[in-house]
């Protein structure tokens, strides 16, 4: 594994509703603490309450839409 892979995480959310999403991106911060995680969903609330988690943790966030979904770039 390179160290790219190690730094880049990815949380497919997509299908859960709140709050499974935000724990999802909790659970992978404190496993792996990683400097950049990859989060996919598939609504605006998830996207919002994960943006509002992440910033509180100390992360910049970067949203796009992607079709149907959104991605979120988290970095530290």
């Amino acid at each position: 594994m390179s160290v790219i892979e190690r730094m880049m995480k990815m949380v497919d959310t997509r299908g859960y509703s709140c709050p499974m999403p935000v724990v999802m991106v909790k659970n992978e911060i404190e496993k792996t603490k990683a400097s950049q995680i990859e989060v996919m969903t598939d609504n605006n609330v998830s996207t919002e309450n994960i943006t509002r988690f992440a910033q509180s943790n100390g992360y910049t966030v970067n949203t796009s839409k992607e079709g149907q979904d959104f991605k979120l770039i988290l970095k530290k």
